[in-house]
């Protein structure tokens, strides 16, 4: 038994913060779900996020449960506490990964991501520990903290990702010290050449080598060998780095196995082949490095995008100040050609805007300025918004600051790229698990093989130089970059294009699923009605039943009265209209004035049934029941005794959805559902005329959301695409959740799994499309790598040498990395 609902912010259950981070929220849900008398906790969205709690009102009054549940979070909200960081931009997945396990084992701690280039996000318990001392300890691990950027939230902010509790998403930061867009090139290694001392080292491997054979062909002895440890101390500095540290922490690693395999081949005075294994390998992971620098300048690039100084209007004067200094409420002067330094509203002057950074829309959007100075951002027209980071046309601007240079839907899109990088996808976590069992498993093996001599008739150096053989051509070094390197590329080229992917597993999901589910109204539908059938009564020219319409309907305020006005005005043109006075509303039924001396009656067919004035003719009749049969919400005029014909509007379908849905097939999406509000006959109107699979009105939200919850069931993967706010339940439910114009909406982005940032059908395709070729580069990276190491082994068993096992061993490792970057120049396919 559901019995009552309770509601409640966010705020008011997380006092401390300004919004609410996904683990709390988690948190909260969990112990509000566990008392005995609630049957049910959901998020709920608008304005403020917040839950609504079901309950029985028989066993626990609604005051008594507030109460509750504003203990229970003021506990977790006192208790965890989390921040974001940033690493040196030359930090790798070597690097990430080790500094990630030293934090994971601080006391106190109780989770830790960090991507592969060095994003970040640690989750504390504050009465073990603390975030200062976790920064130290972050510090302490080789790693280093960029703060103070003016991208950066403050100290106490942190982003709501309320929707996520199922997921454990991570939000941002009760103690944000995350950076996006640093441009420190500082090495995580250190090092003489700086961000290139690996990569020049690596160069002078293969030039040491290159002299050390070349002279072993004419002399033998010492100077050749010479040049051999020339290039196993350039080749393997680094790694013996990063080996020492993971042994330290008792861990053995892919570094470790390379430098086994390196001293075993010099035991064996194969001096060459363990320097070509140490050339090659630290060749490999200077290029890994570079690929990995590649994806991320390419997220980097988004929060450079924004100006760093603005031209301010106070008063009489003008002044160029810093962006980060701009106040909401101030003036900003934008001219021609300039990019613009903050999100506002346009209050003089006229341009076109190229909003292709923030909402990869290929076209200008015109602006002009709005006579509303208290209009709120959110829920300002496109034509009166504008965006940090967007370049100006040929006109200048006055935009009043809606949001300071911390809280920019650019500076949003950063942050939220910048910790998508930290979420690991199901295909990744597989390969870490994998990885953690594969490599004792090869260590113990070539253990046993370094024995075949006891059984097998052959020297003990034999044996010896297999293992070793056997020993490179195991290690999953293109494992281990395959799947990371992917999903980092394909993020950044989803960001560059105006989408913003939350991570590897909404990233891996839209490209593996085969059905999807849409919101009509405001996603399918331009989100108001429009005049679409006009049909005057026998002897009425169409003019004149327009023209009494229009002249009554402009004294209306309701939604179908000003679409009546807007698009007959338009039919009307210059032909008179009459004077309409004493205007009357009939509440839920229409609406009644006086036109030339005469009672005019607009309204529903049923309201001139109830027997007053003269009888609805048949013909007039049966027009209103065929348009209300095909979706039309329908009005009957009707002047004095004598009926003027019918009106019919429909909210529409958006001008590029028919072709969005046929693209949608092409890639492979199956099933195409959409769930509607609206009774069923106009829901099923608007899926013939689109070409659905299947249409659903008259559904509230809750149903929407079991109507998701049966497609994943029925096709095991399922996404939902809404505006992020009245359909939140819904995404929320589904594997990916996608909001559609989410630029400059909170909610929108911080409910979504993915986001478009632009109101335009047309990115739909191109986040699917992207998404399906990612899938299918971690297939081919996965095929790869593991392929290559099922070659190798036995290949080295039956004598594969270990130059050979080394150069395809390394080969696979850039062939992975080369075909990860292929998604920096994805080109969306329009069919």
């Amino acid at each position: 038994m559901e019995g009552n609902k309770l509601r409640l912010q966010l705020a008011t259950l997380l006092p401390t913060a300004k919004d609410a981070c996904g683990r709390c929220v988690d948190s909260v849900i969990m112990v509000l779900r566990d008392h005995p008398t609630v049957s049910k906790v959901h998020i709920v969205a608008g304005v403020e996020s917040g839950l609504c709690i079901h309950f029985d009102a028989e066993r626990i009054s609604a005051g008594q449960l507030r109460g509750f549940a504003i203990q229970a979070g003021s506990v977790i909200d006192e208790r965890f506490g989390h921040f974001t960081f940033e690493l040196g931009q030359g930090a790798h997945t070597r690097a990430a990964g080790r500094i990630a396990e030293q934090l994971r084992g601080q006391f106190g701690v109780i989770h830790v991501e960090l991507g592969p280039t060095g994003h970040g996000l640690v989750e504390f318990d504050r009465r073990k520990t603390d975030g200062p001392r976790l920064k130290a300890a972050v510090r302490g691990a080789g790693g280093r903290l960029d703060e103070g950027s003016p991208h950066a939230r403050s100290s106490d902010a942190h982003r709501s990702d309320a929707h996520k509790h199922a997921t454990g998403q991570p939000a941002n930061d009760h103690d944000a010290s995350h950076r996006p867009g640093s441009t420190d090139h500082g090495h995580a290694h250190g090092g003489i050449f700086g961000e290139r001392t690996e990569l020049i080292f690596s160069i002078l491997c293969g030039v040491s080598l290159a002299a050390g054979w070349l002279i072993s062909q004419r002399v033998q002895g010492v100077l050749p060998l010479g040049f051999y440890l020339g290039a196993y101390i350039l080749g393997g500095f680094f790694t013996l780095k990063e080996a020492l540290q993971n042994l330290r922490r008792r861990k053995f690693a892919i570094d470790t196995l390379m430098l086994v395999a390196a001293a075993g081949a010099a035991a064996l005075g194969e001096w060459a082949e363990g320097a070509l294994l140490l050339f090659l390998f630290s060749i490999g992971h200077a290029l890994e490095h570079y690929a990995m620098g590649r994806a991320r300048r390419a997220i980097e690039a988004l929060a450079e995008l924004a100006p760093q100084r603005a031209t301010v209007r106070r008063g009489d004067v003008t002044e160029d100040i810093p962006v980060e200094s701009l106040e909401v409420g101030d003036v900003v002067v934008v001219r021609p050609n300039e990019r613009l330094p903050a999100d506002g509203l346009v209050i003089a002057g006229e341009s076109s805007v190229n909003q292709a950074p923030i909402t990869g829309e290929s076209v200008p959007v015109d602006k002009t300025p709005t006579r509303d100075l208290s209009l709120d951002f959110a829920k300002a027209s496109a034509e009166h918004r504008v965006f940090a980071g967007t370049i100006n046309g040929s006109g200048a601007l006055d935009v009043r600051v809606a949001r300071k240079a911390s809280e920019t839907t650019l500076a949003r899109v950063v942050q939220m790229v910048a910790e998508a990088e930290t979420q690991r996808s199901p295909t990744q976590r597989f390969t870490d698990r994998f990885e953690r069992l594969f490599v004792p498993a090869v260590l113990a093996f070539v253990g046993l093989l370094m024995f075949a001599w006891v059984v097998v008739d052959e020297p003990f150096s034999v044996s010896f130089y297999r293992a070793m053989a056997v020993l490179v051509a195991a290690s999953p070094c293109a494992l281990a970059i395959s799947v990371p390197s992917a999903v980092l590329s394909g993020v950044a080229r989803a960001a560059r294009g105006g989408v913003l992917v939350k991570g590897g597993g909404p990233l891996e999901n839209l490209g593996t699923l085969t059905a999807l589910a849409f919101d009509k109204t405001g996603t399918l539908t331009e989100g108001k009605p429009a005049l679409t059938d006009i049909i005057p009564a026998y002897g009425v020219e169409e003019l004149e039943l327009l023209a009494v319409a229009v002249a009554v309907e402009a004294l209306s305020d309701h939604p179908l009265a000003a679409a009546i006005v807007h698009d007959g005005e338009k039919r009307l043109g210059a032909h008179p209209r009459p004077k309409a006075e004493d205007v009357q509303s009939l509440t839920g039924q229409g609406v009644r004035a006086q036109v030339a001396g005469q009672t005019t009656t607009i309204g529903k067919p049923s309201l001139f049934e109830s027997g007053e004035g003269a009888p609805l003719p048949e013909l007039v009749w049966s027009d209103a029941r065929r348009l209300e049969t095909n979706g039309r919400t329908v009005v009957v005029v009707r002047q004095g005794d004598r009926y003027l014909g019918v009106l019919g509007l429909m909210d529409t379908a958006r001008p590029a959805a028919k072709a969005v849905i046929e693209r949608l097939r092409a890639l492979g999406i199956d099933r195409i559902v959409m769930l509607s509000g609206d009774n069923q006959s106009v829901a099923s109107a608007i899926a013939a005329k689109l070409g659905l699979d299947e249409a659903m009105g008259n559904l509230m939200p809750e149903d929407k959301v079991e109507v998701i919850r049966t497609l994943k069931a029925e096709e095991g993967k399922v996404a939902m695409v809404g505006d992020g706010v009245n359909d939140a339940p819904a995404m929320a439910n589904a594997t990916v959740g996608i909001a559609m114009g989410a630029a400059g909406s909170d909610v929108a982005l911080e409910t979504a799994d993915v986001a478009l940032m632009a109101d335009d059908l047309n990115h739909l395709p191109f986040a699917v499309g992207l998404s399906r070729q990612t899938s299918r580069i971690i297939r081919q990276n996965l095929w790869a790598s593991l392929g290559m190491v099922a070659f190798l082994i036995p290949a080295t068993l039956f004598g594969l040498k270990i130059g050979a096992a080394v150069i395809f061993h390394e080969g696979s490792t850039l062939l992975v990395v080369a075909n990860a970057l292929r998604l920096l120049a994805y080109k969306d396919r329009v069919v």
